[in-house]
């Protein structure tokens, strides 16, 4: 059966754009057959497509309201669908829920970031208060600056929420930006790096989530 995992932040530059095509091919790179569908407008995710000529994952774009029916009548066959958010288009964001296994929120070591989440926060809520609980969330620090009292400060900041954070995580290194450029994941670019094992880990737990 086809897990839907969105991953979802109202405020741009949250780094949903890296983590989602990260962990699509961290996905891919266990044998599934994944989907990454691009619902952000601006097209960040097919622009990266786009510089592979579309070699690795395959991607779609579905920008519109009609997400969760769209998304619906294409996910036969796939045994992941990853959805890159738009930021900022509500009805983008609770379409994107309504059809999703599990949200992810990236979140940065910035309390602007923090406070950006609390209306996404709040859709999810109301959604799983109708849907026994589901879809599953939980937050994952992003970019991560390691050594800082903010980096670390961050995790207890978001208890708050009242949703888990993983406990994997990315961090600020060049290669999510360089492997972006060139169309490729940082697991492409060095699958023995340790930016490789930063998104394999948050793609293992996401599923041993999903799967509980």
């Amino acid at each position: 059966m086809c897990k839907i995992i969105a991953v979802l932040n109202q405020k741009g530059g949250a780094g949903k754009t890296t983590i989602a095509t990260n962990l699509a091919r961290a996905l891919q790179s266990d044998n599934n057959k994944v989907l990454l569908v691009d619902s952000d407008p601006q097209g960040s995710a097919r622009d990266w497509n786009a510089a592979s000529d579309g070699e690795l994952v395959s991607v779609i774009g579905l920008d519109r309201s009609t997400l969760a029916k769209d998304i619906q009548s294409i996910k036969t066959n796939q045994d992941f669908i990853v959805i890159d958010g738009a930021p900022q288009i509500a009805e983008l964001a609770v379409a994107a829920i309504k059809c999703a296994d599990f949200i992810l929120i990236p979140v940065q070591p910035s309390p602007y970031d923090i406070w950006a989440c609390e209306d996404l926060v709040d859709i999810i809520k109301a959604r799983q208060e109708v849907t026994d609980g589901l879809p599953k969330a939980a937050f994952v620090i992003s970019r991560s600056i390691k050594n800082t009292q903010l980096s670390n400060e961050i995790g207890e900041a978001l208890t708050g929420y009242e949703l888990p954070v993983l406990q994997a995580f990315t961090t600020q290194r060049v290669i999510y930006a360089k492997s972006a450029a060139a169309g490729l994941s940082v697991l492409d670019m060095d699958s023995t790096g340790d930016a490789a094992k930063e998104v394999q880990a948050i793609a293992n737990e996401i599923k041993g989530i999903i799967n509980a």
